[in-house]
């Protein structure tokens, strides 16, 4: 290394120039080859491409460390089981009103699963309603507890589930648990550690805390599963946290929606964690104790959508346009981060154009801030076009629905932003039923406390909307 440094000064300055503009010049031309082959919007190429030549070194670099979708090319290394095997010509469902069998065949189409009858739905509000009936469910539990959240804090709450996961395990039930290697602590989580200690099975998602891994950072699992005897399960929104038991005043609260599932539906969601247990830990899990025979357990149609950035990539992203461009009269939806992209967002454009009633309900402050400045510089076209969008008072409200022709319902995990359409591993189920329906209607028709207006942002002091602009071009990343 020395010997190298000595004949570097050795050489004369016009030399060393001469050997940085050619480094420069091919890491420019390297640097443009891949964006040509890789880079399929236009306006990303060509700023990538422009500052490759305008600044070599640290354009290369740039490029390198923020351009290269790693997350895409990782997906092909880990591949994950499918879901379920089912004929690939997608088959109309005779369960499904007939104003949305086209829908329903685009869906099969997309996920590869049909639509599946005779199940039964329950919705809680906030932990203070989904954490007694989900704890009751695994002290009933006799064969088998799957448990996947994002967040899971070793306090109260997550002490008392602990807990509840190994008395389960004592009698016999076969128990396993999957925490993401973010959402639950960055450093070996806590509740990790304690189910360790507790000898239960527990798996981190994607978890490394060695710096050239850094690209795992971007593959969350922010799935909220939890499936007992194969037979009952919950998902939805709310994570285990003190924070979700709005009744007891907690510092921050935070308000969710859960649901309850029971019927051939949970077979899906079954699949869908059997899978990420296999991609965590290598065990595949079989037999009757996690996909037991299910009958019918009620009249609800629903199916289980899966997406991430492997081979899911974007599936529910691309369900939610097919569902806007189905609609006939109106989409109802309540997200706590609105950053969809700009199909999304032209699709929702198009709807309110064609006499759609289009209600989005976002809360007034979420839990970060720089989530709320992006959205503000976002809906301008939206506002323009006729899509109304309203503002939820406090506490936060991290629930996700939404609502087509008061038939159809999208609800589960993901948000609407880029980071759960193309980022994080998700699960939404879709379910066709009136009565959820008017239930979801009724639930964010109460939220809608404040219409946000054009005027509204054309109010804002010039500082704060450069400031939101700004922060709007981290949209991919928010």
């Amino acid at each position: 290394m020395e010997e190298l440094l000595t004949r570097w000064l050795g050489t004369t300055a016009s030399l060393r120039t001469e050997i940085v503009a050619a480094i420069g010049l091919v890491l420019s031309l390297g640097v443009s080859v891949h964006v040509l082959l890789r880079k399929r919007v236009v306006g990303a190429a060509i700023g990538w491409i422009g500052l490759a030549w305008l600044a070599p070194v640290f354009g290369s670099l740039l490029y390198i460390t923020f351009g290269i979708n790693r997350v895409e090319r990782r997906a092909r290394r880990l591949k994950r089981r499918p879901s379920q095997q089912i004929d690939d010509t997608p088959q109309p469902s005779a369960h499904v009103p007939d104003a949305f069998r086209a829908l329903d065949r685009a869906v099969q189409s997309i996920t590869g699963l049909p639509t599946v009858a005779g199940n039964a739905v329950t919705m809680y509000r906030n932990g203070d309603e989904a954490y007694p009936a989900m704890l009751a469910a695994i002290a009933g539990a006799r064969r088998s507890v799957a448990l996947s959240s994002y967040i899971f804090r070793d306090d109260a709450t997550g002490r008392a589930f602990c807990e509840a996961l190994r008395a389960a395990q004592e009698r016999g039930a076969e128990v396993r648990v999957i925490l993401d290697g973010i959402g639950s602590g960055y450093f070996f989580p806590a509740a990790w550690r304690r189910l360790r200690r507790l000898g239960v099975p527990a798996g981190l998602f994607m978890h490394s805390a060695l710096p050239w891994r850094m690209p795992f950072l971007n593959l969350r699992s922010h799935k909220k599963l939890l499936i007992v005897d194969g037979r009952t399960a919950f998902t939805g929104g709310v994570n285990i946290s003190d924070g979700n038991r709005v009744a007891e005043r907690p510092a921050f609260p935070i308000r969710d929606t859960h649901f309850r599932l029971e019927g051939p539906v949970v077979e899906h969601l079954t699949q869908a964690f059997i899978a990420d247990w296999l991609f965590v830990d290598g065990e595949e899990l079989d037999g009757e104790a996690w996909l037991p025979p299910l009958a019918p357990a009620g009249d609800v149609t629903a199916r289980v959508v899966t997406s991430g950035p492997d081979a899911d990539i974007e599936k529910i992203a691309t369900v939610i346009l097919q569902a806007i461009t189905c609609a006939r009269s109106s989409i109802r939806l309540a997200t706590p981060y609105f950053l969809p992209n700009d199909l999304v967002v032209n699709a929702l454009c198009l709807a309110a154009t064609r006499g759609i009633e289009v209600d989005v309900v976002i809360p007034c402050k979420s839990d970060h801030r720089f989530v709320d400045w992006a959205t503000r510089a976002h809906i301008d076209p939206l506002l323009r076009n006729g899509v109304r969008i309203w503002t939820d008072d406090p506490p936060f409200d991290h629930s996700k629905a939404m609502v087509v022709d008061g038939q159809w319902c999208f609800v589960g995990s993901a948000n609407w932003d880029s980071r759960s359409f193309r980022l994080n591993f998700e699960l939404n189920v879709e379910v066709y039923d009136i009565r959820l329906a008017r239930a979801l209607e009724t639930f964010i028709s109460a939220k809608r406390q404040r219409r946000l207006t054009q005027a509204d942002l054309d109010a804002r002091p010039f500082p704060m909307r450069l400031r939101d602009a700004a922060v709007r071009l981290l949209l991919p990343y928010l």
